[in-house]
């Protein structure tokens, strides 16, 4: 029984981050998991500047809500999801995912919460499990499945290795030098041929 594995940002969408960075003006918001190894790290800074911006939930929802999926992603993902059964696995929150999770034909997703205050500041975020994507995988594994993953960022490299197969897809050319040992491609074209040879 084999289940795909994707990561959602940078692979079905654009960076939800980057996205509310260019629409707030604020540069220090386009840091993203391709940069910064830590998700703690970096959730913690992006709240910093939230709070010293005055910024909450409804303003980065305003964003989302502009965004649609990456050109040709919900056409890889219906016909990948008519083969085989696929999970997309993301360190994004379940406020930011639902809007995005519609435009793709509600694929299912595992994600984390944000916690909001009464006032609409984000305050605080719970991770599922510690290293999500990759714990996930192991559980898949651990009840019959055989898992094919693809993702772009630092924090998706945990569920790729740990997999049957696993490409990096649109990924950094730091992450691909890195790693030279995992397939890399930049089309849903390749991707597609990649996890079909996988099956």
């Amino acid at each position: 029984m084999n289940i795909v594995c994707l990561d959602l940002e940078g692979v079905l969408v654009p960076e939800i981050w980057i996205a509310f960075s260019e629409a707030s003006g604020i540069p220090e918001l386009r840091r993203t998991t391709r940069d910064e190894p830590d998700y703690d790290k970096l959730m913690r800074f992006r709240l910093n500047i939230l709070r010293e911006h005055n910024l909450g939930l409804k303003d980065i929802q305003r964003t989302i809500a502009t965004i649609d999926p990456m050109p040709g992603a919900k056409e890889f993902l219906d016909t990948l999801r008519s083969e085989t059964q696929v999970l997309i696995l993301s360190d994004t929150f379940t406020q930011f995912a639902s809007p995005l999770m519609e435009k793709l034909g509600w694929p299912a997703i595992f994600c984390n919460e944000l916690e909001v205050g009464a006032d609409g500041m984000i305050t605080g975020y719970r991770i599922r499990v510690p290293q999500s994507k990759l714990t996930t995988v192991k559980a898949l594994q651990s009840i019959g499945f055989d898992t094919i993953a693809s993702g772009d960022s630092y924090n998706d490299l945990g569920m790729i290795q740990a997999s049957k197969a696993g490409f990096l897809f649109r990924s950094t050319e730091q992450i691909q030098k890195d790693h030279p040992e995992l397939p890399a491609c930049e089309t849903y074209e390749e991707l597609l041929s990649l996890i079909r040879g996988a099956l």
